[in-house]
């Protein structure tokens, strides 16, 4: 089960996926110094997965090649046939 999809638009720019991480572990930090330890051990290990699946092993989909956008464009567009004179 992945609980983050990182093929997500969301998370192609690198600073999206640094901010979460980052604010994931600050914030595991602050409870680790508070008097709540349970949410830093909590907080700290979403942060740890999120570096994992959003730093470490992050590989974008390679984007659609002109020839793949045509064909999906041309699809279902049959108005008029292509070798008709006017």
């Amino acid at each position: 089960m992945q609980l983050i999809d990182p093929n997500h638009p969301v998370y192609k720019p690198l600073w999206v996926r640094v901010l979460i991480v980052g604010v994931c572990l600050g914030w595991a930090s602050i409870e680790a110094f508070g008097p709540e330890p349970f949410w830093a051990v909590i907080v700290g290990g979403l942060g740890l997965y999120s570096g994992w699946v959003l730093l470490l092993n992050f590989k974008p989909e390679p984007p659609k090649t002109e020839v793949e956008n045509t064909v999906a464009d041309d699809q279902g567009e049959d108005d008029e046939p292509a070798n008709e004179k006017k």
